[in-house]
């Protein structure tokens, strides 16, 4: 696997090895051996999937401290916008972003560590997200920004009018009304 660092401290675009042939192709998704040497030591405790149609915008989450969640996410079917958008207090990155397309035919994963919220926008008709968390899902430490959020200046390449939110998602506070928990000096893997 190839690791493509970012403008972000820990936020990484992972390019899998493919082996194609007559009857397709394979990869492997997913070597902890080789993540650890390459990344970061992490160690991930759940899997989870989701299924939306175009238009759909998720985000943009993390879960509060002690629950923090690493991610490492990957778009099995269709394609999505992928966003990271860098939460820590005092960071000179704050506020800043990296977005990257993940699709079933590129097969990219993304990284996405403590102290970043999370989000991406359905480009296709259907699509298929997975992704890996360091942390088991807390409920009561939800939290987020707004998805929707103009100062945050990430094109999801979806028209406004044709976007779909939870409930949840629209009641976000933009970054400006937002008090991280989290500064500059989280360990950005740590458990």
């Amino acid at each position: 696997m190839e690791v493509i660092k970012t403008s972000l401290d820990g936020v990484v675009i992972i390019e899998p090895r493919i082996f194609k042939d007559a009857r397709g192709y394979f990869f492997e998704s997913y070597s902890k051996r080789e993540f650890d040497e390459k990344v970061r030591p992490v160690d991930f405790v759940q899997d989870n999937e989701s299924m939306s149609s175009y238009g759909v915008m998720r985000g943009l989450h993390f879960q509060r401290p002690p629950f923090t969640q690493s991610k490492l996410v990957r778009c099995v079917k269709g394609a999505v916008l992928d966003v990271a958008v860098d939460i820590r207090k005092g960071s000179p990155t704050y506020g800043q972003h990296v977005a990257v397309e993940l699709t079933e035919s590129n097969h990219r994963q993304f990284f996405v560590p403590r102290g970043f919220a999370h989000g991406f926008a359905v480009l296709s008709d259907v699509a298929v997200f997975q992704y890996k968390c360091d942390n088991y899902y807390h409920p009561e430490s939800d939290g987020g920004i707004s998805i929707q959020d103009a100062s945050l200046g990430i094109d999801w390449r979806i028209n406004p009018a044709e976007a779909i939110l939870s409930e949840k998602d629209l009641k976000q506070p933009l970054l400006e009304d937002f008090d991280s928990p989290f500064d500059i000096n989280i360990d950005l893997y740590a458990k």
